[in-house]
């Protein structure tokens, strides 16, 4: 008999929380998607051939708002493959250091590709080029061809258990987070100097007031994501700021009124 996704019987159980877990808002699923087609200018694309089989290629695009700008030659076979059969897909994962793969942010975004025109040509030109510097050398070359891909449907994935869609129309219309890019000092400040913060934030605004330590493992504009460590196993939880910041240099008063919650109540 087949197995589904069940418990092989010697995975760890998450230990849940034992009190109220304080404005544990996150981003949406859209702001999940749109930090992450920002973070980086690579992608792998998948299109199709002209018998209908998947054919999937390493490539490098802009964003023009939140649509993807691709730039190929009718050399390469996923260029062909775009003239022939317009509908596509981009499977983006975002920039990390994470020992398994699997843990990492991705998003999968589908739709079909146009050739824009007029203004929205230039427009497109530009967006290619902010995002793929060294595309100067060849994006003017008679064979290469700009695609402007008109996203229909969003997929992320934030790693184990995380996961979501968002429609067309929010992933246009929302923004990327502030804050993550650029979190990584941040983080590891928390981490090697307000040890004690983190523990009395996964106590007090947690929900795991049996912490014996936490870990800042994100940071975005509403809060922060730890990993807290119990007598009962290892957990993850979620800190929310009083409000919602709009820049990293607003991490670290964020962070201070969050610990301040956290010894002084809620």
């Amino acid at each position: 008999m087949a197995l589904d996704h069940g418990d092989p019987g010697d995975a760890p159980s998450v230990p849940p929380p034992l009190s109220l877990v304080v404005a544990d808002r996150r981003p949406s699923a859209a702001e999940e998607a749109r930090t992450i087609a920002t973070s980086t200018n690579t992608a792998t694309l998948a299109s199709l051939t002209a018998d209908g089989n998947p054919w999937a290629s390493f490539v490098t695009y802009g964003l023009h708002g939140g649509a993807p700008v691709l730039c190929v030659s009718r050399m390469a076979e996923h260029g062909r493959n775009l003239a022939g059969d317009q509908r596509a897909s981009l499977s983006i994962v975002a920039p990390q250091s994470q020992t398994d793969p699997l843990a990492s942010g991705r998003i999968t975004l589908a739709g079909v590709v146009e050739r824009p025109e007029g203004d929205e040509l230039a427009a497109a030109r530009e967006a290619h080029l902010a995002g793929v510097p060294a595309a100067k050398y060849y994006l003017d070359y008679s064979d290469f061809t700009l695609w402007i891909m008109r996203v229909h449907r969003v997929r992320w994935v934030g790693g184990y258990g995380r996961m979501d869609s968002a429609t067309a129309e929010d992933y246009a219309e929302a923004a990327p987070d502030p804050v993550s890019p650029t979190s990584a000092y941040a983080i590891e400040h928390l981490n090697a100097d307000h040890s004690t913060s983190l523990m009395a934030m996964a106590r007090e605004l947690g929900g795991y007031p049996d912490a014996t330590s936490a870990e800042c493992t994100a940071a975005d504009r509403y809060g922060l994501d730890l990993k807290v460590l119990t007598p009962r196993g290892i957990a993850y939880t979620r800190v929310g700021y009083a409000t919602p910041i709009d820049s990293a240099g607003e991490l670290r008063a964020a962070t201070v009124e969050l610990a301040k919650r956290s010894v002084g109540g809620r």
